[in-house]
């Protein structure tokens, strides 16, 4: 591959605007009892910490890491459970946050494995959503933006675990 060519499909000032509006919202939907974030590793975690800080309402923040992807821009289908949470869901309402959801494999796993532990309620909220690549049933109900079929990095999401810190979104196309 090239030196790769950057395209910024949402700017910051974007992100950060939805990101406050859909605080509000979560805030809102939740407005007591025990409400736990569930952070997907690694490219979550700028999404989630912007998220948090837009909440209303007190939340407990846990880490997950999932893993499909290895260094390239396809998923391997494997799903692995690479750091488990430190903290009991039992009858908590809890939030998925991740930062994208393309096939949604790793969603559909996650929802079952984490129904297991009995919590209250699961919701999903992703910064990005794909759902013209969906090859498993999942239901993402706080969405930023939805995106075409386009590799995207920035914003907490790699390539080869590079481009995490651009503060945009922007499409990574290649010669």
């Amino acid at each position: 591959m090239t030196d790769p060519t950057l395209r910024v499909l949402i700017p910051s000032e974007k992100i950060q605007e939805r990101i406050r509006e859909l605080g509000v919202q979560i805030s809102n939907d939740y407005p007591d009892g025990n409400l736990h974030f569930i952070c997907i590793l690694k490219g979550a975690c700028f999404f989630m910490t912007d998220l948090a800080r837009a909440m209303r309402r007190d939340v407990f923040v846990d880490f997950m890491g999932i893993s499909t992807y290895g260094k390239g821009k396809t998923s391997s289908g494997e799903v692995k459970v690479t750091k488990d949470l430190d903290i009991s869901l039992e009858g908590a309402d809890v939030l998925i946050v991740e930062d994208i959801v393309d096939s949604g494999v790793t969603l559909n796993y996650l929802m079952n494995l984490l129904e297991q532990r009995k919590p209250k309620s699961i919701r999903i909220a992703a910064l990005l959503d794909k759902p013209e690549r969906r090859l498993r049933p999942v239901e993402v109900t706080y969405v930023g933006f939805q995106i075409p079929d386009r590799f995207v990095i920035g914003y907490g999401l790699d390539y080869a675990e590079k481009y995490r810190n651009l503060d945009s979104v922007c499409v990574l196309d290649s010669d």
